[in-house]
């Protein structure tokens, strides 16, 4: 019983914490909303009209939303870029911000399952995916593993970050023997949950652009930019706008593992530009019209290249040491290679894998207002969603919110061992 009564005050404690706040606070969550109003009245017009008022057709059957879908798989697993050094070689600058990656990785997944519902042309079906309610098709269907892998890198983000949590409110010490191994075991998970979404892509034989060996490495490579390129922008702001302590060493280290990444990323990427151009085989025509173009049709050619410079701009500036230890060119480097992979997994990922069709049609498909009105909406949701559980996590991390301390009021004596917020 006083389990359940404390984590009812848990409960009404945080919601304490997100409902409170200065004019700024009120002024990004109202902004907020209002995205995700516009969005939802952009959502409703589809679900009146169908995905005829988006620019999706026959031939372009994934667009928008599926490659928003897999950028975001991606930033979801990139918090493994923090679980490992902090975990496997126990690290300490890291493990303080660990809390923060897996947060990110919720809100991440909460995008990932908007953008798939609004790409279901009819959402009222979406129960025949659902185990023991409708058929899953498991194990023999790519979309059943994705569906099993995403909700339980959730669940378990989900579990470990309400548990310390409540640890840190209750001033009570952690089970490190339960901790430690789920915090180990979401390394697998977030690489599978990227992993099974390339095998979607990967295990479409009659899509050649897509049917590569080294389509899931290159998929992990661009996540472990993109992921910590987010996060490096977010800490810096947590640092600036709260008490939270987070050491320039944590955030260069960060920084130097992504360059090592984006290292093994362009490799990957120039592999298969090679085996593409070198070989001259019909299937050549796909990645063609990605970077030259086709038949007079260059819509993607401004992506396509604007991506691969922004990628290695930013591998400049994160592999040479002073440019990653400066502040300017560092956040200017984040910037860079957000943008080259969000392109790359977008426009230079999903059109080209569908143009030319089966037909030797080319139909250049660019997002319609409806889309990006949507897709808007959904990022508003999943940054809502992490700005709330920021607002409500950083105070028990710091131990200005206990079970026993409200904001603005003097801290009690401390039991005799405090119980630390990171395992």
């Amino acid at each position: 019983m006083e389990l359940l009564h404390n984590f009812r005050l848990f409960i009404s404690g945080s919601w304490h914490l997100i409902t409170r706040g200065n004019r700024l606070y009120y002024a990004w969550v109202g902004f907020l909303l209002v995205l995700m109003a516009l969005g939802g009245l952009a959502y409703a017009n589809q679900l009146r009209h169908g995905l005829i008022v988006t620019h999706m057709r026959d031939q372009v059957s994934w667009g928008f939303y599926i490659g928003n879908f897999t950028f975001l798989v991606g930033v979801a697993a990139a918090a493994i870029m923090l679980v490992i050094p902090a975990y496997i070689y126990d690290w300490e600058p890291i493990k303080e911000i660990t809390l923060l990656g897996e947060l990110l990785a919720i809100s991440a997944l909460v995008m990932c399952l908007g953008f798939v519902m609004v790409d279901i042309g009819r959402p009222d079906r979406f129960w025949h995916i659902m185990p023991l309610v409708g058929s899953l098709n498991w194990p023999v269907s790519m979309l059943a593993w994705d569906v099993i892998v995403l909700n339980l890198y959730l669940i378990l983000n989900w579990v470990v970050v309400t548990y310390l949590l409540y640890c840190a409110y209750t001033e009570k010490h952690y089970v490190k023997k339960l901790v430690t191994p789920l915090v180990l075991l979401s390394i697998p998970m977030a690489v599978s949950i990227h992993t099974v979404t390339a095998y979607l892509y990967n295990g479409l034989a009659a899509r050649p652009f897509w049917n590569s060996a080294i389509l899931a490495p290159r998929f992990l490579a661009s996540a472990f930019c993109s992921g910590p390129a987010i996060l490096l922008v977010v800490l810096q702001v947590l640092r600036r706008m709260t008490k939270l302590r987070i050491t320039d060493e944590a955030i260069h280290k960060v920084a130097e593992l992504m360059a090592y990444t984006m290292g093994f990323n362009l490799f990957l990427t120039a592999a298969e530009a090679f085996k593409e151009f070198y070989s001259q085989t019909e299937h050549v025509v796909y990645i063609q019209y990605l970077f030259f173009g086709l038949k007079g049709h260059n819509t993607l050619v401004p992506y396509a290249w604007a991506s691969q410079i922004f990628g290695l701009a930013a591998f400049l500036l994160f592999l040479i040491p002073k440019t990653r230890k400066d502040w300017r060119t560092l956040n200017l480097g984040c910037v860079l290679i957000y943008a080259s992979v969000y392109i790359e997994k977008g426009m230079g990922l999903i059109i080209p894998g569908l143009t030319p069709d089966a037909l030797g049609e080319i139909y250049e498909y660019t997002p319609s207002l409806t889309e990006i009105a949507v897709a808007a909406g959904i990022f508003a949701m999943g940054f809502l969603v992490f700005t709330l559980m920021l607002k409500a996590a950083v105070p028990m991390m710091l131990g200005d919110f206990t079970i026993r301390k409200a904001p603005g009021e003097p801290h009690p004596e401390p039991p005799e061992q405090a119980a630390p917020i990171i395992p």
